[in-house]
């Protein structure tokens, strides 16, 4: 399946806008990451435990909103928009994939 941030797919006629799709998910960071992540916060650097968890929840969000359109019979994914919310006092983030599952001609 394509799936892309852009309107359009070179090559391809769009025949078919079938609807939004979207895939969400929420990852906890347990304590011993944010301990982690506090010590790279005043030593400098980057926290490979947040970015790992990221990472994660980003996939299966687009997992998620791929699966989706496949069982309405979409083609390819355009438009295609991920967003990053903290929850609750930081210890989670959601991870949301949005955008227009259409049909090629």
């Amino acid at each position: 399946m394509i799936v892309t941030t852009t309107n359009t797919v070179e090559g391809h006629t769009i025949g078919q806008y079938l609807r939004i799709v979207s895939g969400e998910t929420v990852a906890g960071i347990n304590m011993f990451k944010d301990i982690g992540a506090g010590f790279r916060n005043i030593t400098g650097g980057r926290s490979s435990a947040y970015e790992g968890e990221i990472l994660q929840a980003r996939e299966t969000a687009l997992k998620e909103m791929v699966d989706r359109a496949l069982e309405m019979g979409a083609h390819g994914i355009v438009g295609v928009d991920v967003d990053y919310e903290s929850l609750g006092q930081g210890g989670m983030v959601m991870v949301s994939a949005t955008g227009t599952a259409v049909t090629f001609q």
